[in-house]
């Protein structure tokens, strides 16, 4: 008969750290995001696009509301305003498809089953979605290269706008998928994201819009993103008024987590 080993005795498992489970969340999704056909194309293909119809559709007021702009050529105008519709289709309309589609499957529902809170997959997601906004960051600028941008000293600084827009545009995309049914959200973020597009000082800036939407667009986090980039990125040096679209930025990333945090639901 065997003597018994009271070292072998099966411990229960350890619980893992906020870290770790918010970085294992955010892995799968990236993973997931990538094997998705129509999310490459609403993250990777349309910005690309928008950036070749912007840059030789020559009739378009990219320049709208800068004064000296004979320094510049037209890709200096046009790529930030395409990194704006870049982080806006992967942080909110793609992000918001697709967790309310998961909330629909009963992906969501299962994760309620982990460790993971709901703090916990906000933050996730917001990661994952940062990871793949600079990798379309990346392949942006570098076509805009091939194209004639060259970038100037201020390129922490537009990375720090992408990174809070983001952030900021991931929370309302979570919140709005945590409010809504999957077919509700479907059509709330492809019609938000149209309206932002055309209206919302993405793609083109605010100036070029009449009054009263120019200063709505200003204070809409798609609108306090376009401004920051373009401004970082094309006066070379930031000044007093442009910390306001990062102010605007944080706080709609506040807000809008501290809404998920209350009301997100898992089913």
């Amino acid at each position: 008969m065997r003597n018994f080993d009271s070292t072998r005795l099966v411990t229960e498992p350890t619980r893992p750290t906020p870290s770790r489970r918010i970085l294992r969340q955010a892995a799968y999704d990236f993973r997931l995001t990538m094997a998705n056909g129509e999310q490459l194309l609403l993250t990777i293909l349309i910005p690309i696009g928008i950036l070749f119809g912007l840059v030789f559709a020559t009739g378009i007021p990219v320049t709208a509301g800068i004064e000296d702009t004979t320094a510049f050529q037209r890709i200096d105008f046009v790529l930030p305003g395409v990194l704006t519709v870049a982080v806006l289709s992967s942080a909110f309309a793609s992000l918001a498809i697709a967790t309310g589609f998961d909330r629909r499957s009963g992906a969501l529902l299962l994760l309620a089953t982990t460790p993971l809170s709901r703090v916990d997959l906000v933050l996730a997601r917001a990661l994952s979605t940062l990871v793949i906004v600079l990798a379309q960051t990346m392949v942006l600028c570098l076509i805009s290269l091939t194209l004639g941008w060259r970038p100037n000293g201020m390129a922490l600084a537009s990375l720090a706008y992408l990174v809070v827009g983001a952030i900021s545009l991931a929370a309302c995309a979570v919140t709005v998928a945590g409010l809504l049914r999957a077919e509700a959200t479907l059509a709330i973020a492809n019609g938000l994201f149209l309206i932002l597009l055309v209206a919302g000082g993405t793609a083109l800036p605010a100036a070029s819009l009449p009054d009263v939407l120019a200063w709505i667009a200003r204070f809409l986090p798609s609108g306090a993103l376009g401004e920051g980039l373009r401004t970082s990125m094309l006066e070379g040096a930031l000044n007093t008024s442009a910390w306001i679209p990062l102010v605007v930025l944080l706080a709609w990333g506040l807000f809008a987590a501290l809404i998920a945090r209350r009301t997100f639901r898992w089913d």
